[in-house]
């Protein structure tokens, strides 16, 4: 994918963003997201598993690390691992086996805690805000 810098205005953008990005997912990505706590995350894996077809409700998964979603086009395999402990704690949770899988699509929140596991082929999205440019504001990095 190219590189691609956007900006929007309110959750309602960040998350039609997220949508178009996985509107055009084939099967087998690895989307990694970061960002600040509080910067939009999980409106972002809301929009992206919309465009996915999923329509259950969607939140992050702090606590559990990963939720699959399986009622869209494709899988979703939602990591969040904020409160990871190490990269090995990954293969408890059947990441290798997921991750990179033809019939679903993964999406990595705090993904720079596990970097050495990633594959080389995944998608960074960096989400960033800017409170001089407004309470909604975001910058979105696609690399």
């Amino acid at each position: 994918m190219d590189k691609l810098e956007i900006e929007t205005h309110s959750p309602a953008e960040t998350a039609a963003f997220a949508k178009s990005l996985a509107e055009k997912a084939e099967g087998g990505e690895v989307y990694c997201l970061d960002g600040d706590l509080g910067v939009g995350k999980t409106v972002f894996a809301q929009g992206f598993g919309s465009g996915l077809g999923i329509t259950e409700p969607m939140a992050s998964p702090t606590f559990t690390i990963l939720k699959e979603y399986h009622a869209g086009r494709l899988a979703l395999y939602h990591f969040d691992v904020y409160r990871i402990g190490s990269e090995d704690e990954m293969e408890e949770i059947g990441f290798y086996d997921l991750v990179g899988n033809p019939e679903g699509v993964s999406l990595i929140e705090w993904s720079k805690l596990i970097e050495g596991i990633l594959p080389k082929d995944a998608v960074h999205v960096t989400i960033e805000k800017d409170p001089e440019k407004g309470f909604d504001y975001r910058r979105i990095r696609v690399m």
